[in-house]
């Protein structure tokens, strides 16, 4: 099936290589905070990764949801044929994400001159030089999206997944091999170099591919249209964004660098199980929509039910092999850092809470109820910021560990509750398959 040359092969295709792009991601990217943090210390490995979270985040939101319009709307665009409204779609995405990434940078340089007596100096160049770099990560974000509509899975994830975390980590030996400062600061110019170099290398390769497939010519533009469908992904992406690093952010507002390292080690380590939510989502979305095409709501039911487990067992068993090398995996970070342990096994229950109740939001959207999604996940993400308020300034590290698994617990409860409401589901890995779904499944099993 995945050698066809119909749609659902290349999108098989697709789905396949951006998972074993985001797998050796992952590798990669714990290879190179194990290093960066051995070279550093907790203390400069602490404002480095504060910094750089800030950074992806806010120049993620740069877009101002155009890296996913153009996943919509280009192939529609060359569908009808209209392709000067293919190439002002490209430009406007690029100059959208540009300015917008500038103007924040700049209201970022004006606020670290104002309230620079505040700051401490350890977090001035480093966050000057991660300005620097937001809207290089702005293009980044919008080139990959245009390489995704386009059906381009390795021009699109391999320079910001694979080229990048690589491209830091060797310009950051290099610079301590030349005899530069074991320090953040070191750090984020090897990240502000990685950004550009990748951005325009990506930059020049899609343009050129653009160039081949869509000619030279006019520009025409649909500008409303596109920031109405635009708008509420910012608002999805964002909040969704937010969420997944939430707690960081927090952490590195109250707590001092080193205590961030810690909590940013930790919080990654344990993440490892995620992968296997991320596995089940890539597989559950395209069945859920086949299964409502067809209208059958026993076979949905069976089917939630089933990935939900696919969901929770398999991150139970990788979880407990990840906690059982906890303190050796957190010591390869350095041997302060293996106070983070505690934390790993807070989190992690966390994790099993969420994937108790499977790819939820999948379902979800799928079905509709994207509004739904959107307040349910404000909602979440409130509560995570809320938490982490109220619990740091008195249980440190703990209580920012606790508010993030809270608000996983919180996310698991209302996708369950929404779920039930609105699809009559009961969706959750120890329920009781229901008799017209279990009779379903020996069907199909029997032939």
């Amino acid at each position: 099936m995945l050698n066809g040359t119909d749609e659902t092969a290349k999108a098989q295709r697709m789905a396949l290589v951006a998972f074993v792009i985001r797998v050796v991601s992952a590798a990669i990217a714990f290879v190179s905070q194990i290093v960066l943090a051995r070279l550093m210390g907790e203390f400069e490995y602490g404002i480095f990764a504060f910094v750089w979270v800030l950074v992806v985040v806010f120049g993620n939101l740069s877009c101002l949801g155009f890296h996913t319009a153009v996943i919509r709307f280009l192939p529609l665009h060359r569908a009808r044929g209209e392709i000067d409204t293919v190439r002002g779609l490209n430009w406007t995405a690029r100059v959208f994400a540009m300015l917008s990434a500038s103007a924040l940078a700049a209201t970022g340089f004006a606020f670290m001159q104002v309230f620079d007596r505040i700051v401490p100096d350890y977090w001035m160049v480093p966050v000057f030089l991660g300005l620097f770099a937001l809207p290089m990560i702005a293009l980044g974000d919008v080139l990959e999206g245009t390489a995704r509509a386009n059906g381009w899975a390795v021009t699109a994830l391999s320079p910001t997944y694979i080229l990048r975390p690589l491209l830091i980590l060797t310009l950051m030996l290099v610079a301590i091999w030349l005899g530069q400062p074991h320090t953040a600061r070191t750090a984020m110019e090897a990240a502000l170099a990685a950004t550009y170099l990748t951005t325009l290398y990506q930059f020049l390769r899609v343009t050129l591919r653009l160039r081949r497939m869509n000619g030279t010519g006019g520009l025409s533009f649909q500008l409303r249209t596109w920031t109405r469908f635009a708008f509420p992904l910012f608002l999805v992406d964002g909040i969704g964004f937010l969420l997944t690093n939430a707690d960081v952010v927090v952490v590195g507002l109250y707590l001092p660098p080193d205590q961030v390292a810690v909590y940013f080690a930790a919080a990654k380590t344990i993440a490892l199980v995620q992968f296997v939510y991320f596995s089940v989502k890539a597989a559950a979305a395209p069945r859920f929509s086949a299964i409502m095409a067809d209208e059958d709501h026993a076979a949905l039911e069976g089917f939630a039910a089933q990935a939900a487990r696919w969901s929770f067992w398999p991150a139970l068993a990788v979880g407990a092999g990840v906690l059982a090398l906890g303190e050796f995996l957190l010591g390869l970070f350095g041997p302060g850092f293996t106070q983070g342990y505690p934390l790993m096994i807070v989190l992690f229950s966390g994790i099993l809470a969420k994937a108790s109740v499977g790819p939820g939001e999948v379902l979800l959207n799928m079905a509709g109820w994207q509004k739904l999604c959107v307040a349910l996940y404000a909602t979440v993400l409130a509560a995570n910021i809320g938490l982490n308020i109220v619990l740091i300034p008195r249980f440190g590290l703990v209580g920012a560990a606790a508010a993030t698994a809270g608000a996983m617990m919180l996310e698991a409860i209302l996708l369950h509750i929404a779920v039930r409401r609105t699809l009559d589901i009961v969706l959750f890995a120890f329920a009781r398959p229901p008799v017209a779904a279990a009779a379903h499944e020996r069907q199909d099993l029997h032939g």
